[in-house]
Formats: C-alpha cells, structure tokens, sequence
C-alpha cells in the first residue's frame, strides 16, 4: 500500500517549509505519495479525509504557531483523529537544553492542542535557523539579544541554520513505520 500523507506547514522565514520539504523527499523516497501544503492557503484547503496520514509543521514565533496552522488544524481535528498524525514544532529554543526552555517549548504545545482540540499520535521538535538577513531592523535586534544570552551567533550579516536534517529525515522514517504498524503493513525496505 502506497501510503497517501499530507504535510501541511507554517512558516514565517522560509525554514519550516524547508524542513517539510525534506520530511516529503524522505517519505517520498519510501514511495509515499505526499502533499506539501502551506496552512495559509484558504483557497487550497486540504482536507484530511483525504489522505491515509498527516503531518503538521509550525514554528514558534511569540508564543505560539502560525494563525492559518491554528485555524485548519482546529477545523480538522475530527478528521485529524482518525488517522495517524505528528506535529513538528520548529523552534530555537530547543538548542539551550534548559529544563525551563523545554517547559515552556511543551506548555506552548499544550495550549496548541488544546485550543485545537487535537492530539497528534507523536510529536517532535526540531532547532530552525535564525535568518538574520530576511528580518526586518527591530527583529534583527530582538533576535541578536535572544542569540546572545544563549551563546548562539550573533553576526546579523549573516543567516545560520541550526536544524538537524539527518534527525528530521530520521523522524520521517520513524513516522512510517509508525504508520505501517498501525495499518498492519509490512516495513518498507
């Protein structure tokens, strides 16, 4: 079975929909069949019922996800329960390996389910990059500061990107299996 899987994302920079592009080349290259939709798009609309899997991207800016993520998640969580799902949550935060930082990065995905009323089979949370060069002066500013007091790079004339590719492609694997298994399916080779 050809498994059919959407991967819908938010993004504000550009990395999440990178990292939903590599979650769809890994799966892609399983032989799933794989959609990569943006979760702004109200015209483009989704539909779960559609596919045998979903997996959800968003990157934390704030305090919480991205607004058309929230609202389409929220719209499908009936859908999204029938069926194997994951949430990737993209954030910076999970470089300090500080118990504080993960309790806040796990409450801001608490309130996310639960304001959605969705409960994803398994999550995961993957390090963005800091795109100093595609932030505006005020952002670039605030990001530096945050960069600092955490001891990541604070040269704004540049963009760093801290994403693990080889853990996202890993997590797309274990995600496949993990819907093998709930489908009864052989592994994929």
């Amino acid at each position: 079975m050809e498994p059919r899987i959407l991967i819908l994302y938010g993004t504000t920079e550009g990395q999440t929909r990178k990292i939903a592009g590599a979650l769809a080349a890994t799966l892609r290259s399983a032989d799933a069949d794989v959609d990569v939709r943006a979760g702004h798009d109200p015209v483009n609309d989704p539909r779960p019922e559609e596919y045998d899997a979903v997996i959800v991207a968003a990157s934390v800016h704030a305090g919480g996800y991205q607004r058309g993520v929230r609202r389409w998640v929220a719209a499908h969580a009936t859908e999204l329960a029938s069926k194997p799902t994951a949430f990737v949550s993209v954030c910076l935060g999970v470089l300090e390996h500080n118990p504080k930082t993960d309790k806040d990065l796990a409450a801001i995905m608490t309130k996310f389910f639960v304001t959605t009323g969705w409960r994803p089979s398994i999550t995961k949370v993957v390090a963005g990059a800091l795109p100093y060069t595609k932030y505006n002066w005020l952002k670039r500013l605030v990001m530096r500061r945050i960069a600092a007091k955490v001891s990541r790079d604070t040269d704004t004339r540049r963009d760093y990107e801290y994403t693990d590719w080889n853990d996202v492609r890993a997590f797309a694997r274990e995600f496949l299996r993990m819907f093998e298994r709930v489908h009864g399916l052989p592994a994929a080779g």
